[in-house]
């Protein structure tokens, strides 16, 4: 069972667990490391994981080392600024997770998603890369 966590200290582990940025968000439950290993997570709530923690259970020589996965996303661009930010706004408005660049947002794949990007005059593509998602309006204020 692991318990404990340290951010951002990636030395020294024995295993690594690939999350996706849904996962990362659970701190409790079963999970399955690279090579097969199960563990449980009995974390506090202190925010997601980050790519970089490292987890411990109560035997701290079992070093856990949290890594995101690489996911199917939706790159969306745009002609304009402004068209990028009314993406954004519709894409909030329907409570969608995105990660947002300076030209670009990304997004989990979903096809009802992207024909209204598309309809909407933007560009689409789907690509496979790690997700990192803004946490939100309130995100410092409580975690799942």
């Amino acid at each position: 069972m692991l318990t404990h966590r340290l951010q951002n200290d990636n030395k020294d582990h024995s295993h690594t667990l690939e999350l996706t940025a849904q996962e990362r968000k659970k701190l409790r439950g079963r999970r399955m490391t690279l090579c097969g290993v199960e563990l449980l997570l009995q974390l506090p709530r202190e925010g997601p994981l980050i790519p970089g923690d490292l987890l411990l259970g109560e035997n701290t020589s079992y070093r856990v080392l949290i890594t995101a996965a690489i996911e199917d996303l939706l790159e969306v661009s745009a002609s304009s600024t402004l068209q990028l930010m009314q993406a954004s706004y519709h894409l909030g408005n329907r409570h969608v997770d995105l990660e947002v660049q300076e030209t670009n947002l990304f997004l989990e794949s979903d096809p009802v998603l992207k024909k209204m990007l598309l309809e909407r005059g933007l560009f689409v593509k789907s690509i496979r890369k790690a997700f990192f998602p803004e946490g939100g309006a309130y995100a410092h204020a409580h975690s799942n």
